[in-house]
């Protein structure tokens, strides 16, 4: 019953309206983030060649993949390390931990909401190759993508960690429930919870 009632269209409307809300709230990020990105810009360049913006596929609503974007954090290519030189701490600039920490690195994201791939609530968008692992082994596990992906979510506020695939299988629940559950009231509750989240630096 559940699953069959998680359909799109009978929430054409809350999924229009947060649409709305999704843009006038990154209008008002952009401003702060013009300001800071002149400067994380420089201190990125001078700590470590490459682009100041750090790209990776993801899987957005319903399937398709797009150009997931942060302020880049690790050497450039860190991504394509293998080994002992993949290690974290490693392949972390100094101006990477501040990004990090104080959750900067995430404003790149602000351009994924506004070209419509991503949402400021919604499930947290993985990369196409644990979507492939985690839909053989966690049942509906692709009913996560019947929404936009989003830079905060019910999963993200209510967990402490989510690396294995028992972890994978409670976040679902936490997505589903959101999914089946969405409303603006509820986007409000999480977006709150998120603020001492990231007050904390808890945040996952």
């Amino acid at each position: 019953w559940f699953l069959e009632n998680l359909t799109e269209n009978k929430k054409q409307f809350v999924d229009g309206a947060k649409r709305l809300v999704d843009i006038a709230l990154a209008v008002i990020l952009l401003i702060p983030a013009a300001v800071l990105l002149p400067f994380i810009a420089l201190f990125i360049k001078i700590e470590s060649a490459g682009s100041v913006f750090f790209r990776q596929k993801r899987v957005g609503r319903r399937g398709q993949l797009f150009d997931f974007i942060k302020f880049r954090s690790m050497i450039d290519g860190a991504d394509r390390m293998s080994g002992l030189k993949a290690g974290a701490e490693g392949r972390v600039t100094k101006i990477g931990k501040f990004l990090r920490r104080s959750y900067i690195d995430e404003l790149g994201q602000i351009i994924n909401v506004f070209k419509g791939e991503m949402s400021f609530i919604g499930p947290r968008p993985e990369r196409p190759e644990f979507v492939e692992v985690l839909d053989k082994k966690v049942p509906f596990y692709r009913m996560r993508l019947l929404v936009r992906p989003g830079i905060t979510g019910l999963a993200q506020v209510s967990m402490d960690y989510d690396a294995s695939v028992e972890d994978a299988q409670e976040k679902l629940q936490y997505d589903l429930y959101y999914i089946k559950n969405r409303s603006l009231l509820l986007d409000l509750s999480i977006m709150l919870k998120t603020i001492p989240t990231i007050l904390s630096r808890s945040g996952r």
